[in-house]
């Protein structure tokens, strides 16, 4: 959710654009905060604001729409399916949820199955345009004579959901993920049906297993042995032999595939029918020596009969690039996603991914000397007097503007100037210790915990921040990023005896990082198996959840990355390296597109403002300039938005876009899409700025950053993606043939940095460094101290008073 801009909400489908007008909606105010210390900061355990907003009681029992078995500890939100608990839009079920390669909707009979493969393309090619792949009902699964009022979430894990449904005489449990092409069903109280839509074509029943298709879709039932199923019409039902359990499979084939390869593959998916699919597990590492990210997705199973234990898998784009030890089978499934390849017989599959590095800043090889040097000091002096330039007293924008100061102290600190550096410093130190301070009655500019919700607040809320819980990640990485740069600077003001517990529950709320802190969920705002963050806390939309600005999401990645390595915290630090990475490649895949493989042909859109549940948007939900909706995915510009330079032939394609959909070069938002030009054609981009000095600043931005940024990528060149380094805070470019390689060292102690083609850089202390084309070292933060395993954010030190509502 992001700035101002004339187009609020101009236009988007009708099945994304919603409104969200609910009636009674609660604002709690108090004159009086109990504060909770963490350390020297705290936080208040009263509210001062709006708290989340829904159906029912749901604003102070987040937990109304789980039965009494679902899992104890924070609910999540932020997902795919969280609209089925975060109620705001239909009190009793839930928006459809876009699972891949399956999309699901809620009804009172049971749970519906789309597997639509046709794209809904609106708009044009050059101007505003999305593809959904919506909700279009196949089959529905239930029970005879279900009539449930409601569905409740009955269970969780890291990316299936358990839906349930009872009307006191029947009840149906459901279990449905991302990338399961089975859904698994427990019934009781009558039959289990399937409803097709149109009489369903049979080619299949023998026993428990039944094989039909639905609007050129091929499904599969496969009730327990000694069961059969009766087909009449469109009504598809089994006794189950009285035991209650049964799968549903959607088959990865065409209208085109031969009767024989159906055949084959029922037979294949019903070794693991009854291999119920009850858990789901994340695990990943980053080794530095190899600067490889390795990621394990498990599944745990239940056997309902038989002893199988294995499954049968679906990778979206990301998984299957860089899937490790595992061959996926010829056939694939269509998806919003593009193509997802399947594995049969696995219990895990697991991806390596290489870790490309991030900077605090680009180092001064262009700029640190003659006229440049003073060009660039006199921009930093231009923004001595005010460096943050906050546009706004909320959560966001007081992000935007330490998101600005923290850019000005990183170049300032690399050139020398310790005026506007410590001046920039002094504004993020100031800033962060007033919201990181909860007093008594005090009722803006500070962070309430919602012990109910399991989230952490910041009043003055924004973008909905506070009554749908969006956009935390995008909000927070701003002020993680501030107080890391402050933190190489003032290791002290960082420690956990002053102001670093702070900074670790933002990061917690946002993504919660330790499975064994139940204050928080496990990754709130990121979608483990989509492998991207979701903005909206409810996703109660038709075409689900959403997210804009993929770039903020990364901000808050390399927050992370930052922030643990400066004070020693590797859990921080590995958990920032696997979002990042994870992320980076999800956003070539699904944002960019970079392969011309995912996108619907007929899109004719190189990229997307907004990424849908089921599909995209050359959009936003503020502006429908070309400028907004391609800029809004690079901002903020900083070390860590290197990933957006890792395909330069891309960013040439995606610049030459939003010159010929804007009708010419950009007019608004210059500085930022020339930083990001400059990742593919950085004389181009350093011709621009050169010819238009009067452009205007973003509202995060100043023009120290841009012209520094700019004219270092000139004399760097483009990222090269195929030389990695054993330090996260490391990277190499290429100009003309010569690389040169970059890293920053924020520890008080001089560093080694390895790269794999043989390079050795001996980086001082507190400085960075670069060898190879050009040979430069600057800077002077040396507070930082070498990864350990981490301290673990302690419970406040100050109990909340008996009573507190949090």
């Amino acid at each position: 959710m992001k700035p101002p801009a004339p187009h609020r909400i101009w236009a988007l489908a009708a099945t994304t654009a919603l409104a969200l007008t609910l009636g009674g909606l609660a604002v709690v105010t108090t004159t009086s905060a109990h504060a909770a210390t963490v350390g020297a900061g705290s936080y208040t355990t009263t509210p001062v604001g709006p708290l989340p907003t829904g159906c029912g009681q749901l604003s102070t029992n987040p937990r109304q729409f789980v039965t009494a078995d679902a899992p104890a500890g924070a609910v999540p939100t932020n997902d795919w399916w969280s609209s089925l608990l975060f109620k705001r839009t239909d009190c009793a079920f839930s928006e459809p949820l876009h699972a891949h390669p399956l999309s699901y909707d809620t009804f009172p009979d049971g749970l519906g199955f789309s597997a639509n493969s046709t794209p809904a393309i609106s708009g044009t090619a050059t101007g505003v345009g999305e593809f959904h792949y919506p909700y279009v009902q196949d089959i529905r699964v239930g029970v005879a004579g279900l009539a449930a009022p409601l569905v409740r979430v009955a269970g969780w894990t890291d990316w299936t959901v358990t839906p349930y449904w009872s009307d006191g005489a029947r009840s149906l449990r459901a279990t449905v993920g991302h990338g399961l092409p089975f859904a698994y069903f427990q019934a009781s109280g009558g039959d289990a049906v399937i409803s097709t839509t149109g009489t369903p074509t049979v080619w299949s029943n023998s026993g428990g297993t039944v094989g039909f298709s639905v609007n050129g879709h091929d499904y599969v039932g496969y009730a327990p042995s000694g069961a059969s199923w009766t087909v009449s019409g469109g009504r598809i039902s089994s006794a189950l032999a009285g035991r209650g359990y049964f799968s549903v499979a959607l088959l990865p084939t065409t209208p085109q595939t031969a009767a024989s390869e159906r055949a084959g593959l029922a037979a294949t998916f019903g070794r693991y029918a009854h291999a119920h699919v009850t858990g789901t597990h994340l695990d990943y590492t980053y080794d530095p020596a190899s600067s490889t990210v390795t990621t394990t997705y498990a599944f745990t199973t239940t056997p309902r009969e038989g002893t199988a234990t294995q499954t049968v898998v679906s990778l979206y784009p990301h998984h299957w690039k860089f899937l490790a030890g595992a061959t996926p089978i010829g056939q694939s499934y269509p998806s919003a996603r593009g193509r997802m390849k399947v594995l049969t017989g696995v219990d895990r599959f697991r991806t390596a991914m290489p870790f490309h590095g991030v900077l605090p800043e680009l180092p001064a090889v262009g700029d640190g000397g003659g006229p440049d040097l003073e060009t660039l000091r006199g921009h930093l002096a231009a923004v001595r007097g005010n460096p943050m330039d906050q546009r706004g007293g909320d959560t966001y924008w007081t992000g935007k503007g330490l998101g600005r100061a923290a850019r000005i102290a990183e170049v300032a600190d690399l050139v020398g100037d310790t005026a506007t550096r410590d001046a920039a410093l002094n504004a993020i130190r100031g800033t962060l210790t007033d919201w990181f301070t909860a007093s008594a009655g005090e009722s803006g500019r500070l962070f309430y915990h919602d012990r109910n919700w399991g989230t952490l607040i910041g009043y003055p809320a924004s973008y909905g921040s506070d009554q749908e819980l969006n956009d935390h990640h995008f909000h927070y990485g701003y002020f993680i990023a501030a107080a890391a740069t402050l933190a190489k600077f003032d290791p002290q003001w960082a420690s956990d005896a002053r102001y670093g517990g702070m900074v670790d529950l933002l990061i917690r709320d946002a993504d919660n990082y330790d499975r064994a802190d139940t204050r928080f969920p496990y990754l709130r705002d990121f979608d483990i198996y989509a492998g991207h963050d979701w903005a909206s806390g409810h996703g109660s939309f038709g075409a689900g959840n959403n997210q804009e600005s993929s770039s903020e999401g990364m901000n808050f990645a390399n927050a992370l990355i930052q922030w643990g390595q400066v004070t020693g915290d590797r859990a921080v630090r590995d958990a920032g390296v696997f979002l990042w990475t994870t992320q980076a490649a999800a956003i070539q895949e699904y944002w960019f597109d970079v392969s011309d493989q995912n996108f619907p042909a007929a899109f004719g859109h190189s990229t997307v403002g907004m990424v849908w549940g089921d599909g995209g948007a050359y959009a936003t939900w503020f502006s429908a300039e070309p400028e907004m909706i391609q800029g809004i995915n690079l901002l903020p510009v900083t070390g860590g938005h290197l990933y957006l330079g890792h395909h330069p032939a891309y960013v040439r394609t995606n610049y030459a876009e939003l010159v010929r959909n804007n009708g010419g070069p950009p007019t608004v938002w210059q500085d930022i899409l020339w930083q990001f030009q400059a990742l593919g054609d950085a004389d181009a981009a350093l011709a621009n700025l050169r010819a238009n000095p009067g452009y205007t600043p973003e509202e995060g931005e100043s023009r120290a950053h841009t012209f520094h940024w700019i004219r270092n990528l000139a004399a760097l060149g483009t990222v090269d993606t195929t030389v990695r380094a054993d330090h996260p805070l490391a990277s190499v470019f290429t100009r003309n043939g010569a690389r040169t390689y970059v890293a920053s060292n924020p520890s008080g102690s001089p560093q080694n940095v390895r790269f794999s083609d043989g390079t050795t850089l001996a980086v001082p202390a507190g400085r960075t460094a670069t060898t190879g084309a050009h040979t430069w070292s600057g800077g002077n933060a040396s507070g930082g101290v070498p990864p350990t395993g981490g301290p673990t954010t302690p419970p406040p030190t100050t109990p909340p008073p008996t009573g507190s509502p949090d």
